[in-house]
């Protein structure tokens, strides 16, 4: 089996969603498939510069292929006419493909060539069908929908949503297309280790003092204006933790220092540490040392970094907007609160915001007044996400999926 792997770009500076594929290229692999995955040199929409990679050529790595080309003429909004090309040559040497991300011309011109050239293909959408995203830039994305992605999402075999919830609140634009739950993959088991001793004796926090982490991308839909109040209120009645704020957002640096020059004018601010973001053994040391994960978005279709916490055995505290909230609920790996979106139908009431405000500090107290009890949902946490979101796991899934679509059995 043959198998694309299209995304408009795999650099860190997006995240979680985009570096997805190298998770799931190198699983398929060793399943068997062969996986080549057409991508750009594209590293940030402000400024940056692009990845310094070989381009137009297959680089070959972890028993997959990857080709970059030119993110150009915009950067943004990504394009490149090199991979358009590419695609329209070699479409026909595929089995599948699939295609992540929608509303980026990457990723609509890679499916109006897969139809073009009679290659089945799946699109992920990461979340852009969300009611929430989508009222972002509403009428320019009613336009290109109308335009593109209702044509593109009708020509799918199948549009790929990493949770139920995902699936259920995510708008169609009146296509039928089958819907395709496969949930996200985190790699292996990151335990308490000796990356707990170094990160406490770096950052100067005692080994009694329980450590509450927030670790994805500084942005406004994340909840950080629930959570750094709730923070204060429990420093006001005397709760001892220390807090770190771990991420960035490139491509929105001034609400970045928003939250930054927040933190540092609050009280908080002998009790938190702020990292940037973190990688390699960092980010390990940090999920080594973490007691507790919070993650209070006000959307969030998938949300992999609660799932990378839940691999290393730390109880989290998510919104039931984070969309495997059901999942964290039901293996009781965590505490799940109500936001004003799931409430309200609407995105950051501020009426509503002092009782989500409120909702989270009893969520914070509850897990560090009982230690023992967040030190079980933790164990729980590690063990449904060793079985239900490493990468071997997801691969067969998908596998399973690619399989029935090529046979005409997905209905």
């Amino acid at each position: 089996m043959k198998i694309l792997q299209i995304v408009p770009s795999i650099s860190l500076i997006y995240g979680g969603p985009s570096q997805m594929v190298l998770g799931l290229a190198p699983a398929l692999a060793q399943e068997g498939v062969e996986v080549t995955i057409l991508t750009t040199d594209s590293n940030g929409d402000i400024g940056q510069k692009p990845l310094d990679v070989p381009l137009n050529r297959p680089i070959k790595q972890d028993g997959y292929e990857i080709i970059y080309f030119r993110c150009a003429p915009f950067r943004r909004y990504k394009f490149s006419l090199d991979l358009l090309q590419w695609l329209k040559r070699h479409a026909h040497e595929f089995d599948l493909a699939h295609i992540h991300a929608l509303f980026s011309p990457v990723s609509s011109t890679a499916a109006i060539a897969c139809r073009q050239q009679k290659l089945p293909y799946i699109l992920r959408p990461l979340g852009t069908l969300d009611p929430a995203d989508l009222r972002k830039k509403k009428q320019l994305k009613q336009l290109y929908a109308a335009i593109i992605e209702r044509q593109n999402l009708a020509g799918a075999a199948a549009i790929h949503f990493t949770s139920n919830q995902e699936a259920k609140i995510s708008e169609r634009f009146g296509v039928s297309t089958p819907d395709l739950v496969i949930p996200l993959g985190v790699k292996g088991e990151v335990g308490k280790g000796r990356g707990e001793d170094i990160l406490r004796k770096q950052f100067n926090i005692p080994a009694e003092i329980p450590l509450v982490l927030f670790m994805s991308r500084i942005d406004p839909k994340k909840g950080l204006n629930l959570l750094i109040p709730a923070l204060e209120k429990l420093l006001e009645v005397g709760y001892k933790f220390h807090f770190v704020l771990a991420g960035t957002n490139p491509q929105d640096p001034d609400y970045e220092q928003k939250i930054i020059s927040q933190i540092q004018n609050s009280p908080l601010r002998s009790h938190t540490t702020i990292t940037g973001f973190v990688t390699g053994e960092l980010k390990v040391s940090l999920l080594q040392s973490a007691d507790l994960f919070v993650l209070p978005s006000y959307y969030e279709n998938f949300g992999i970094a609660v799932a990378e916490a839940m691999v290393a055995g730390i109880p989290v505290i998510i919104s039931d907007q984070v969309h495997i909230c059901q999942q964290v609920r039901d293996s009781e790996s965590g505490w799940v609160g109500a936001t004003a979106e799931s409430r309200s139908g609407g995105f950051l009431r501020s009426e509503l915001s002092k009782r989500d405000v409120q909702a989270l500090v009893n969520l914070l107290q509850e897990a560090l007044q009982n230690p023992e009890e967040s030190q079980r949902r933790g164990l729980n946490a590690q063990q449904y996400a060793l079985q239900h979101f490493s990468w071997h796991a997801i691969a067969r899934q998908t596998i399973q999926a690619y399989q029935k679509i090529l046979t005409n059995k997905l209905l």
